[in-house]
């Protein structure tokens, strides 16, 4: 990969924000934060609203017996329902594996100074975020056999979701490149380092620390993506949920089960997020003290 150079226009983009600018949005004033308060208090007490009659809606309906959620304190059915929880974290794991990599090298060619790699990296982002990614997965589990390109139920629905995510992830890399002040850029150039060096070194560690929270929240979308297994008979989490449905008939029972499963990776995701940047910041911060430590020697004294 040779040297990264931004375009004019994406220096401009760039110059044009402070530094402590998000690659997202703007941090809220004070009103905005008092907005972000009590939205945030009333939304609570609407889903707290919502639950509330949900529960008692179903009590009225008798869809908490404890007859009908016997089932799931059998262990055939939590191994069958574990099992499918495991080919859904397997498929987004494999699906990530190639997301954020594909990702990272389209937002690095997309960035390129050079026109045929920044036009070539460009049209693959913007054909892979226009394509539906249902659309895609019927290519690879419909067309693509005819052609003799046959992969396992597992790649025909890991490949299309990890080529659709990368589209996004290159763009969330992309734009925490452009948020960082061009002052970054040249500091790089004054001490003698090279495009290259400048952007590994310098850009990007601060470009990844800014994205952080999109790809946490790519990566929350890109699990539920997998949903869509159903297409090709994968046994992932909901496809397995389908299935028990059928044999039980306990809808309602067997949905909210597989809702637990989502929301428990999901916390795990965002509390895992939250430890890295915790990480990160307390590395900076060393970092800023060790430099702060560092003595001085006074300019013009004599011996």
């Amino acid at each position: 990969m040779s040297a990264v150079s931004p375009s004019r226009s994406a220096r401009r983009s760039r110059s044009s924000r402070g530094p402590g600018g998000s690659a997202i949005f703007d941090a809220p004033g004070p009103r905005g934060r008092i907005t972000v308060v009590w939205v945030t208090v009333l939304s609570i007490l609407g889903i707290v609203a919502a639950g509330w009659l949900a529960v008692r809606q179903f009590a009225i309906n008798g869809q908490l017996d404890p007859g009908k959620w016997a089932e799931f304190a059998q262990w055939p059915t939590q191994r069958y329902l574990l099992g499918a929880f495991g080919n859904t974290l397997l498929a987004a794991g494999g699906a990530a594996a190639i997301a954020l990599p594909l990702g990272l090298l389209l937002a690095l060619g997309r960035l390129d100074s050079r026109r045929p790699l920044r036009w070539a990296a460009t049209a693959v982002i913007e054909f892979f975020r226009a394509i539906p990614l249902l659309l895609l997965i019927y290519i690879f589990f419909v067309a693509l056999p005819q052609y003799g390109l046959n992969p396992d139920l597992f790649w025909k629905l890991v490949i299309p979701i990890g080529l659709c995510s990368a589209a996004t992830v290159a763009e969330v890399f992309r734009a925490g490149v452009l948020a960082l002040p061009k002052g970054q850029s040249e500091a790089g150039a004054v001490i003698g380092l090279t495009d290259s060096q400048t952007f590994r070194y310098v850009i990007f560690p601060q470009a990844v620390r800014m994205v952080v929270p999109s790809l946490v929240a790519q990566v929350v979308i890109l699990l539920k993506d997998t949903t869509l297994g159903y297409v090709v008979s994968y046994s992932e989490l909901q496809h397995s949920a389908r299935v028990l449905v059928a044999s039980t008939g306990h809808l309602i029972q067997t949905y909210l089960v597989v809702s637990v499963f989502y929301v428990l990776i999901n916390i795990a995701i965002s509390g895992f997020a939250r430890w890295l940047d915790q990480r990160s910041r307390r590395r900076g911060a060393g970092r800023r003290a060790v430099r702060t430590e560092v003595p001085v020697e006074p300019v013009g004294s004599m011996a």
